[in-house]
């Protein structure tokens, strides 16, 4: 590989986001909107299908709590797309820090994606503060002054659960997102233009402080925005597993753009040892996510203590059976299909198979989500409709424009970093 040469490469490489591109995105999500507006209306007529199965699920899991409105499932789903694309958005400044802090080189070609991935955070901050201000009583049992007077948990917890700590908390950690992004991404900019170590080093001291910011938050906004929708339930393992699920999810977004992209002639400095690298990313979280994930489950089905086995007894026995199905389902899309899809090396190397992982991952993961949120919220009455794959679109397209927008203002690739050479000649 040393015989290659810059020369070979277009250094000032741009994305053009076109009218004709805008058009599509925007066409994806008024569709999105019409399914979410049928779908809407079918849950207002419909009442909710499952009454029955809502009113026993009710009783046997949440000791008489009320039956779930169709409101429930309105704002679960909307909880559930915010919280997805948040991750997304997040992992993407995360995975930009941690090829500073670790000194890395062969990422520097692609860096400039995951860079722009920041961009969709303050419009998802504003979805779940919406979202929250609107249906946090219908997500979370805790919000009701009623349940929390008659329940001694609740009382105990509520020095930390209380809506106004909640929202300081929403609030400051978006806010210290949404901060360093823009520092960092400034930095990329003007390190265009400059050249130089000093925006380089700069990067690294902002990206070990994110670090820190994002260990301690991403663990506590799991608690909050997830494992409190069951609020007598609680793992400490949570936080690790949520994270896995975004980490992974975030990945297989960074893979999906980077091919998305090279299809389009762009990303010529990209070459399939960069590729490959991505593909032992995808495939080793996902391994991660399973160990994680199996770690939980056998603790806690094996202790068998009721405050914590009644997560995987909703998923797996109550609501007659109406998450089972999906709760190996998810297994095998998110462990067996990866590992064994990604497990050579020719794998990780062609563009077609990498696509087909990063989609079923970034699939699997969204159902993963799904099964973190829908049984504590709406209890037997979820299901996937109009009103499920409506809101998915319009989050996704949303996401696609703002990204699309923010990876065309500078060029694909970051040509004055200290380590480009480094990564345009990258070989494993």
């Amino acid at each position: 590989m040393g015989s290659h040469s810059t020369v070979h490469y277009n250094l000032d490489e741009k994305y053009d986001f076109t009218p004709e591109a805008k058009k599509r995105v925007l066409m994806w999500l008024f569709i999105g909107l019409a399914m979410f507006g049928v779908g809407l209306a079918m849950l207002i007529m419909g009442g909710g299908d499952h009454g029955h199965e809502v009113a026993h699920g009710a009783t046997a899991g949440h000791g008489g709590a009320h039956a779930p409105t169709w409101t429930a499932r309105l704002y679960a789903v909307l909880w559930h797309n915010a919280l997805f694309f948040t991750g997304i958005s997040l992992i993407g400044v995360f995975f930009v820090s941690i090829q500073y802090v670790a000194w890395a080189g062969w990422s520097v070609t692609i860096k400039r994606i995951p860079e722009a991935f920041g961009a969709f955070l303050p419009f998802s901050f504003v979805a779940m503060l919406v979202i929250f201000l609107l249906g946090g009583h219908d997500i979370f049992h805790w919000t009701h002054a009623d349940a929390v007077a008659h329940d001694e948990v609740l009382q105990g917890k509520s020095a930390f659960l209380n809506t106004p700590f909640f929202l300081v908390r929403m609030v400051l950690f978006f806010g210290l997102w949404y901060f360093i992004w823009r520092i960092i991404r400034g930095y990329s900019a003007k390190e265009d233009l400059e050249g130089g170590l000093t925006y380089y080093n700069k990067t690294i001291t902002v990206s070990a402080v994110f670090l820190i910011i994002f260990g301690v938050s991403t663990s506590m906004v799991a608690w909050d925005w997830t494992m409190s929708i069951n609020p007598h339930w609680y793992s400490t393992l949570f936080g690790w597993y949520h994270f896995a699920s975004w980490w992974v999810s975030g990945i297989a977004t960074i893979v999906l753009t980077v091919l998305l992209l090279k299809e389009k002639g762009l990303l010529s400095f990209v070459n399939q040892n960069h590729l490959h690298d991505l593909g032992k990313f995808m495939f080793a979280f996902s391994v991660f996510w399973t160990y994680l994930w199996v770690s939980q489950f056998l603790l806690i089905y094996y202790a068998n203590i009721p405050e914590e086995i009644i997560y995987f007894k909703e998923r797996m026995h109550l609501y007659d059976g109406h998450y089972r199905g999906l709760f190996f389902f998810n297994i095998i899309i998110n462990f067996l299909f990866p590992f064994l899809f990604l497990m050579t090396r020719d794998a990780k190397r062609q563009t077609i198979l990498l696509k087909i992982a990063a989609i079923a991952i970034i699939i699997g993961h969204w159902l993963d989500f799904y099964l973190m949120i829908m049984p504590g919220v709406t209890k037997g009455t979820s299901g996937f409709g109009f009103l499920e794959f409506g809101t998915v679109t319009v989050f996704a397209s949303a996401f696609i424009y703002v990204i699309s927008t923010q990876i065309s203002k500078l060029g694909l690739l970051a040509k004055n970093h200290p380590m480009l050479q480094e990564s345009l000649h990258h070989d494993i």
